[in-house]
C-alpha cells in the first residue's frame, strides 16, 4: 500500500484515508493503486461490512496530482490504477460512506457519485474543473450528474466548472448528510454505527439491488469517458493549460 493512503480494518470497517496533507491530498498514481487494491480486496472479504473514505489534514482532496498524472498519461485504459479504482467502486457490493471536508476537487467530487452515503462538513467546497484544464469528466459523472441535478445544473458544474457548497450538494443528492464545523467525525461515526447495527446479509443484498440496474450503464460510460480523457491528455491544449497552472503557482 502507498504510505499516502492509510488502510485500516477494524470491527468490519475498512477505513481508507487519503494521507498527503502537505499536498492537499492530491492523488498520485501510487495512491490510486493503493485504493484499487484495498477496494478489490474488500470485495473478496465477507468480514468487511462498511468502507469509510476520508482525507487527512484540511481537505478531502484537491483532485489529481497533475504533474504525476501527466507524466503517467495513459494512451489506453487497460489496468491503469485510476480506472481500476473507478471500476472497483462501481462494482462494490459493500456500503461506502464518505466523510468530506475542505476542498473536494475533480475526482474528489466525482468519486462521491459512487459512495452510498456521504456526510460533508459545512464549509466544504466542491468543484469539477475538468474543462478548465482541457479535460473531460470521468467516473461516469457526465451520466450521473444530469440524472441527479438536471441538465442545467450539470452544465453549470461541468461546462462552467462553477464550485458549490454542501447545501447544493445535499439538494442534488451528491451527499446524504451535512455536519456543523467540528462535528464531521461524530456525524460520520453515528452513520457508520447505524449501518453496522443492521443485519449484515440484508444490508449487502440491498446494496446489490440498489446498484444492479445502473451498473452496466455506469461502467460503459466510465469506459467512454476514460478513452476521451486519455486522448485529451495527449493534446497540446491540455499541456498548455497545465503548464499555465504550474506557472501561476510558481512551478509547484
Amino acid at each position: 500500500m502507498s504510505e499516502q493512503v492509510r488502510v485500516e480494518t477494524a470491527g468490519g470497517v475498512l477505513s481508507l484515508v487519503l494521507a498527503r496533507p502537505e499536498r492537499r491530498n492530491a492523488i498520485t498514481v501510487a495512491m490510486y493503486a493503493a485504493l484499487a487494491d484495498a477496494l478489490e480486496g474488500a470485495a473478496a472479504d465477507p468480514s468487511i461490512r462498511l468502507i469509510r473514505l476520508s482525507g487527512d489534514g484540511q481537505d478531502f482532496t484537491s483532485g489529481n496530482d497533475l504533474a504525476d498524472f501527466v507524466n503517467s498519461a495513459p494512451r489506453v485504459l487497460g489496468d491503469i490504477p485510476v480506472w481500476r479504482m473507478l471500476r472497483a467502486l462501481a462494482n462494490c457490493d459493500i456500503p461506502i460512506l464518505a466523510q468530506v471536508h475542505g476542498n473536494c476537487v475533480g475526482i474528489g467530487t466525482t468519486i462521491l457519485f459512487h459512495c452510498d452515503l456521504a456526510v460533508a462538513e459545512d464549509g466544504a467546497r466542491f468543484s469539477m474543473p475538468f474543462v478548465d484544464l482541457g479535460l473531460v469528466p470521468e467516473a461516469a459523472s457526465s451520466l450521473l450528474l444530469p440524472r441527479l441535478a438536471g441538465r442545467r445544473a450539470a452544465a453549470r458544474h461541468l461546462l462552467l466548472a462553477e464550485p458549490f457548497g454542501p447545501e447544493e450538494a445535499l439538494a442534488m443528492g451528491l451527499i446524504s448528510h451535512r455536519a456543523a464545523p467540528g462535528e464531521l467525525a461524530d456525524r460520520a461515526d453515528g452513520i457508520a454505527a447505524a449501518l453496522l447495527a443492521k443485519p449484515a446479509e440484508a444490508l449487502r443484498a440491498t446494496q446489490r439491488l440498489l446498484r444492479a440496474e445502473a451498473r452496466a450503464e455506469i461502467l460503459e460510460r466510465m469506459e467512454v469517458e476514460g478513452q476521451a480523457f486519455a486522448e485529451r491528455l495527449q493534446s497540446q491544449e491540455v499541456r498548455d493549460k497545465i503548464a499555465a497552472f504550474f506557472a501561476a503557482r510558481g512551478g509547484r
